[in-house]
């Protein structure tokens, strides 16, 4: 009666502090405006825009302090009319995160249009983002920081490597796709590698075995074979650091909030592309560690202990054969017998 009670305070306990972590519902928002069109559309008309100008960010001087101004849909469609295809240029922004109250943000480049109307009309100017990143409130500083790379990958991606016709955005500019040939590209961050005969580029993947202090997490693919497990993984989106990175794909795949993290290795990894996969140890609460999974990005994960503990893990890993020991700093998909 006792282990019962207590099982069900832990589930009741989890749940409510599920309901109040105001990060893991926010992930979870933006990543159904970016994968919901019609979502996205909808949040348009109800959001707030960063406008950039040839990829300058506008700001307002306030005394001696300088303020990036949010601007409602109703305040963009004022500017937007004084010229043509005011509609249009709406469908131009790009996501670029949400208030804690849901209200979405965007950014939006008006560089084909006039400058100076613009800053006549709302009192203020485009500035070189090298110098606004210096005289901002530090808590704009990302912000600015991520719709700029955002809004130069979609200006640098406009048309398809492999047969040269134009990409479309989808309305979070989340992604391109080439309708010619079916190709969908990614606003994934990249690593250029200077090497002696050369250079190469890399995309940053993380992948953080979560842990609730007592087990670990681990998860399948349907493409995996029987037994096998891997850790959760994800790109590093445009603008995220490995910390940010680790904290928003387990909140978007199996809703739980990392508490505290910590680096562990790297390697190379050649899928899809070539991959840098950074390795970090993420912790969660352990009343906190009630699972919201997302099926269909995970697959499947095993009903009956979606939470490994050392019972389960030990005789697994003590009957795996491997061939010869893993490499200092390596490290590879988990399988389980």
């Amino acid at each position: 009666m006792a282990a019962a009670y207590q099982a069900l305070h832990r589930r009741v306990s989890s749940l409510l502090c599920r309901l109040h972590s105001t990060y893991v519902r926010k992930m979870r928002y933006l990543n159904q405006l970016k994968e919901d069109d019609s979502l996205c559309r909808q949040a348009q008309t109800s959001g707030t825009f960063y406008l950039f100008h040839n990829l300058s960010p506008f700001l307002q001087k306030a005394g001696k302090k300088y303020l990036v101004p949010q601007l409602s849909a109703a305040e963009m469609k004022g500017i937007l009319e004084k010229f043509q295809e005011a509609e249009q240029w709406i469908e131009k922004s790009v996501l670029i995160g949400c208030s804690d109250e849901h209200r979405p943000r965007f950014a939006l480049d008006l560089g084909a249009l006039d400058k100076s109307v613009i800053e006549s009309e709302l009192q203020g100017s485009f500035t070189d983002l090298r110098k606004a990143l210096f005289v901002v409130d530090r808590e704009d500083s990302p912000l600015l920081a991520s719709a700029h790379s955002l809004l130069q990958w979609h200006e640098s991606h406009q048309y398809c490597s492999k047969t040269g016709q134009p990409t479309q955005k989808n309305p979070a500019g989340s992604k391109r796709v080439c309708h010619a040939s079916g190709v969908t590209y990614y606003p994934q961050s990249e690593l250029l590698l200077l090497l002696w005969w050369g250079s190469c580029q890399m995309s940053p993947v993380v992948i953080a075995l979560v842990s609730d202090g007592s087990r670990c997490l681990l998860a399948r693919q349907p493409s995996f074979p029987p037994g096998m497990f891997t850790a959760l993984s994800g790109f590093c989106d445009v603008g995220e650091n490995v910390e940010e990175a680790v904290r928003r794909e387990v909140a978007e795949e199996v809703g739980l909030e990392v508490e505290s993290l910590r680096y562990s290795a790297s390697q190379h990894w050649p899928f899809p592309g070539s991959s840098l996969m950074i390795a970090c140890h993420a912790l969660v609460g352990a009343q906190r560690a009630e699972l919201q999974l997302q099926p269909r990005n995970l697959g499947a994960v095993r009903d009956s202990f979606p939470w490994h503990g050392p019972t389960q893990l030990i005789p697994s890993l003590e009957a795996q054969q491997a061939p010869t020991p893993a490499p200092a700093g390596c490290f590879y998909p988990i399988s389980r017998g």
